[in-house]
Parts: structure tokens; sequence; C-alpha cells
């Protein structure tokens, strides 16, 4: 059987820097910051707690069908995300529900957020006073299932990815490949996560949180800020696309994954630089194609300096320009390459790259280009989104611009 061509027709993001696409792609543009003090716990305690937390979203309001009570913030953020999707690939949700679909999230803490609760509920009031339904939120799994469920769908395969900081583009590549064999007719994937105690505690404990602000690749770079949201893509094929009249955001070209478990936490290298490798095969690009590199950029002193190395393995002197939204949206987790998949589809969509912001002088040791503080326009056609997550998991995803010149019916479309 033939391989499909995979495309994206839509997006949805829930951010600290705006929510919907168009709110997104205004604050990357723009090269608005999404930090401020932490307000979703009691942070008192530390020396410093800036964070980038979504301050404006109702539940209510983006969700219409979950019930909000059975499902915590990170699942109301995935539901929400999702309905953003097919809102943007203007596909009616009947037809949705009548095909065979796939859901698929990555998350790093599923419903963390939930286990603080408990946990304090625990050590205050005792085992018999913890919130029985508060309780049944917590499995992951529900991630996933509050996309399908608030969609209304049933012939759907709902799975959640656990691969940590990776998750967002796993999760993507799962959906790419459900589609380009024909198993599924649509794909909603990508990540979600919500700010929470547990693991702001434990970078904080690791001394990779930054006092103030998040600043990839520069000198006096000093660590992450722990971020939330989340970022669904629509895929379908590129047939299907067309003879529904659809508008195509962009080509999904190919992805690759590794795994190293070389360390719990430190990037190895040459391992990513062989995951870089495999997402070129897959895809069917050289390095000589790829005109923009998303990093995963989180600003620590370790994970840039080997992102960069790696980079420098594969593209020599000729790297790209590399960039990393977490100086924006702070670290997401598992929604973190979701929605640099997004950045990256409207990068490709409207001929610009988003800035890396707070940025002063690039440290020597990475000696990229990083589009520092302002976006720029440019002319590009494959970008790349790297992800590195804890104990190795590596994961790299390939977009393309779409070209309506090469499919004659969506040539025609265009000039009409």
């Amino acid at each position: 059987m033939t391989a499909r061509r995979v495309v994206v027709t839509g997006l949805g993001a829930v951010t600290s820097i705006g929510i919907g696409a168009d709110e997104f792609l205004a604050g990357l543009r723009a090269g608005r910051s999404g930090a401020g003090p932490i307000t979703s716990f009691d942070a008192s305690g530390f020396d410093h707690s800036q964070g980038c937390e979504i301050t404006e979203f109702d539940a209510d309001r983006f969700v219409t069908r979950l019930p909000a009570r059975e499902y915590g913030r990170a699942s109301q953020f995935a539901a929400a995300a999702a309905r953003m999707a097919v809102a943007d690939a203007a596909l009616p949700v009947e037809d949705l529900r009548a095909a065979r679909s796939l859901v698929s999230v990555g998350t790093t803490d599923g419903e963390s957020r939930d286990l603080d609760g408990l946990v304090r509920q625990e050590v205050e009031l005792g085992p018999d006073r913890m919130d029985p339904v508060v309780a049944r939120r917590v499995p992951a799994g529900r991630l996933s299932v509050a996309a399908a469920r608030e969609l209304g769908l049933v012939d759907v395969e709902a799975v959640t990815l656990p691969t940590a900081c990776a998750a967002g583009n796993y999760a993507i590549g799962y959906g790419y490949d459900a589609v380009r064999t024909g198993e599924f007719a649509f794909a909603l994937c990508g990540g979600a996560d919500a700010v929470c105690l547990k693991t702001f505690a434990g970078f904080y404990r690791l001394g990779t949180i930054a006092p103030e602000r998040c600043q990839p690749f520069d000198r006096d770079r000093k660590g992450i800020l722990t971020g939330e949201g989340a970022g669904m893509l629509l895929l379908e094929s590129l047939e299907s696309a067309l003879a529904r009249g659809a508008r195509i955001h962009a080509e999904v070209l190919g992805y690759g994954l590794n795994c190293d478990a070389d360390h719990p936490v430190a990037p190895n290298e040459d391992s990513f630089a062989r995951c870089v490798r495999l997402a070129h095969e897959n895809a069917g690009v050289t390095a000589a194609d790829v005109d923009l590199i998303s990093a995963h950029g989180t600003g620590t002193k370790a994970n840039d300096v080997s992102e960069a190395r790696a980079m420098h393995q594969v593209f020599g002197a000729g790297s790209p320009r590399m960039v990393s939204i977490k100086s924006m949206i702070g670290h997401t987790m598992g929604a973190a390459s979701a929605l640099a998949a997004i950045a990256c589809t409207l990068a490709l969509r409207e001929g610009f790259i988003p800035p890396t912001i707070n940025h002063v002088e690039t440290d020597p040791e990475c000696d990229i280009d990083c589009v520092p503080n302002r976006a720029i326009d440019a002319d590009l056609k494959v970008v790349q989104n790297n992800a590195l997550a804890f104990g190795g998991n590596n994961a790299v995803l390939i977009l393309g611009r779409y070209e309506p010149a090469g499919d004659p019916a969506a040539a025609e479309r265009e000039a009409a």
C-alpha cells in the first residue's frame, strides 16, 4: 500500500502568551513573555518563584461538553486545544465523529497538580478526607480521553504518551504514522501539562530554575521557567484535505526517535545527533534542506551546549538559525514540543522566524544564530523541531511548507 502524505489542517494552542492559534501567532511575532510570579501554589518557601502560568483560561469558555469537575487542569487544556484544532480545520464535528480517529496526547506530569492537592489533604486532614472526585482525575490517560469526550468521539483510539519533555513530538509522530498508513482518517495529536509544585520543586532542587527569566543560549543563562499549556494539531491525509477544500498549514515530512538511556537528566549529544539524522532519513531530507531549527533550548547550562554541539555534528559550520520559544512560554513539559510544532507550522505558513527573547550575548560555546529578541521575515521550506527528555528520550519532527503547485487541484483552487 502506498503511504499517504500527511498534512496539518488544524491548530489549537493554549499558552501563556495567547490562547488560540491566532493569539499564539501574535505572541510569537511580538516576542511576548508569559513570565510572572507563580500563583498556582504557595511558593513562599523558595528564594525565587517565577513561572509562565496561563492566567486567562476559563474552562467554561473553551470546553463545552466535558464535565469540568471530573477532569483536571491539564485534561481541560488538552480538550480545549483539541476543540480549537477541529474548529481551525473547519472540519464539522459530525464528520470527525463518523470517521475512525486517533487522539494522542503527550505529557510529563499528567495531573500532578491534582496529586499535589491530594497529598496536602492527606497530610493536613488525613487519608479519609482526600477528595475522591479529584483522586479519580489523576490517571494520565484521562488527558487523551478528555479530548475525545469533549468532541463526542466514539470510533477512536485515545492514547497518552508519557515520554516527558519530548512527549509532544512522540504523540505527533504517532499520529503521523496512523494517518500515513491509512489506519485512521484523522489524528488529533500534541501535548498538555499544568504547572505543579512537584515539578517546580524538583527542578528547583536540581538548581535549574531561573530566578527571573529564561535565556536560552545566552552566556548568562540561569535555567528554566516552568510553564503550562497544550498544543494540539489535526492531521489528515493530503487526499482528504484536498477533497474537502481544507486550508493546509504545513506538511508533516517525518520524524526520528531514539533513547540512549545514558543518564537520568543529562543529554547525550552524540545520541541526539543520531536522532536528528534518523529524522532526516525518515523525512527524505538532508541537513542542507533544513532552513530553521526549533530548539529544545531550555536555558540550562548543560542542555543548551549539548544541543548546539549535536547540531554542529549534523550541520557543520552551516547550521541554520536555531530558536527557542521557551524564552517566551517557559518549559511547558509534555506540551513543549507540541507547542513548538505549532510555532514551526505558523512560521512556515506565515514566512517568519520567532525570536529567542531575553537575549543579551550568545554563549560562544553554543555558537549559533538564535534570532535574538525580535522576529524576522524568512522564506522557510523545511523546519526541524527538536525535543530532548530525561532518561535520554529524544524526538525530532520535520515539517515542510505545503506547495500547492505540486497538486493540480490545489493550485487551481489557490488561483481562483
